[in-house]
């Protein structure tokens, strides 16, 4: 049955099919919430001995699945599979709002909460909630005063990455916002909002 392909056993609870009933078992254990294979290093548990090797490679930092096109290393085949959709152009999710397309799954049900306005990252600290986890993320340095971003010329740190590179312009003299009424640049939009008003009154 392994050679031939065909898949006899089915799972009564989402009708996927199998090449044998120990497949279909070790699936089962999906839908009964069993997660017996414990990880070491961190006490998380999980349903597959598959998904716990996957999983250990966060500690142990091993990357096996290598990109032919740019060299890109991945710890899983599944993010090789979507990072090589880059390469290819493919994007086989589509919104049904606005026809925009995604070639992943997750970045689909992201983008869609600008839709349907939901934010179900709640900040438990401040009650603020956003659409995507990377923003409370990047919110919740506010709190904890965290700052990962250093710039390498003075050594001054912030807690976005948005902020740095505003701040790198200090060194580089790169001015890229420029004043429609008097040809003046800034090196950020606030800088331009804030001359503006002598035009503005």
């Amino acid at each position: 049955m392994v050679h031939t392909r065909e898949k006899l056993f089915k799972c009564l609870d989402c009708g996927k099919c199998f090449a044998t009933n120990s497949y279909l078992s070790k699936h089962q254990k999906v839908h009964i919430g069993e997660k017996p294979y414990k990880c070491f290093e961190c006490g998380k548990s999980f349903s597959r001995p598959t998904h716990l090797t996957q999983h250990q490679r966060i500690h142990t930092g091993e990357k096996p699945y290598k990109c032919s096109e740019c060299e890109k290393r991945f710890s899983d085949a599944g993010s090789l599979r979507m990072h090589q959709m880059i390469h290819t152009g493919e994007k086989p999710y589509k919104c049904s709002e606005c026809e925009k397309r995604f070639c992943a799954i997750g970045a689909l049900k992201n983008h869609q909460r600008v839709h349907t306005g939901e934010k179900p990252y709640e900040c438990l600290q401040c009650g603020k909630c956003f659409s995507q986890r990377s923003n409370l993320t990047t919110h919740q340095r506010v709190h904890t005063g965290e700052k990962l971003h250093e710039c390498l010329q003075c050594g001054k740190c912030f807690s976005q990455s948005y902020h740095l590179t505003i701040h790198q312009r200090v060194h580089t003299r790169e001015k890229l916002y420029k004043c429609s009424a008097c040809e003046k640049s800034f090196c950020d939009i606030g800088s331009l909002r804030e001359h503006q008003r002598v035009h503005t009154g």
